[in-house]
């Protein structure tokens, strides 16, 4: 059984008929602080809507059935990156909980897609990475925030899901600028000396809370290959990978 099923307890399954009609959009968030216990918030008049996506079927039914009894309406789930910025797009969840590590991409990329194309679904990163390396994740996302996976820890997931959805901050202030001035500051650092030029560039955009989009108007790239440095500069600082992130890189960002 997957470690992620301890912490927690069909492909592409569709709970819902799709979007809410007359759902109010929010603003697209960037992430602007590191990780600390989220804020209590009212609970809206409304289940708050959310879309699940991870690569274990069971954990999906885990999570699934631990928001519905929450009260959370779970109008659908994917274990596919691909997929689920497809079904995202069909069901506007009010937040989307994105695994970090996914057969055919990262969470990462999947939130920086939804935040160009779909700016009023929130994201939340669901990582298993340890704290630092989990709020630079998140902010390399542009997420709403994140929830590190720990053993009978479900508490927290469904604190950061209501905060987030209420547009309450889950995490303090400031450290997001603190964070993307450490990774811009190391964008020229000895253990880069893999990324191309352009792959820093990006990495600097995207360390500053450009969405691919914006990415992509200010280095006059097409969508397509900004999307493709974006998987590039992941895969070298290690988020694309299964296992450890590159030894020693993020220790200059401490």
């Amino acid at each position: 059984m997957p470690d992620d099923v301890l912490t927690f307890l069909s492909e592409g399954r569709l709970h819902g008929k799709g979007g809410r009609e007359g759902q109010r959009s929010y603003e697209s968030v960037f992430m602007d602080t590191a990780a600390a216990t989220p804020y209590e918030a009212p609970p809206p008049s409304l289940p708050i809507r959310v879309f699940i996506l991870n690569d274990h079927k069971m954990v999906r039914q885990g999570l699934s059935d631990l928001l519905e009894h929450e009260g959370f309406e779970v109008v659908g789930d994917s274990g596919s990156a691909a997929e689920s910025v497809r079904l995202i797009h069909v069901l506007e969840p009010d937040i989307a909980v994105l695994d970090d590590r996914l057969p055919d991409g990262t969470g990462i990329e999947v939130c920086r897609e939804i935040r160009s194309t779909a700016p009023g679904v929130r994201c939340l990163i669901l990582t298993s990475l340890d704290e630092q390396h989990a709020v630079r994740a998140a902010v390399l996302a542009g997420a709403s925030g994140y929830v590190i996976k720990r053993i009978g820890d479900s508490e927290a997931l469904v604190k950061c899901i209501r905060s987030t959805a209420a547009g309450v901050p889950a995490i303090w202030p400031g450290v997001r600028e603190r964070v993307a001035e450490s990774l811009y500051a190391t964008a020229s650092a000895p253990w880069l000396r893999g990324m191309t030029q352009t792959e820093r560039k990006v990495l600097a955009h995207m360390a500053r809370g450009y969405t691919n989009r914006q990415i992509a108007q200010d280095m006059m790239l097409p969508d397509a290959t900004v999307a493709s440095y974006v998987s590039a500069v992941l895969q070298k600082l290690g988020f694309r990978r299964r296992g450890q992130l590159i030894p020693g890189a993020w220790d200059l960002l401490h």
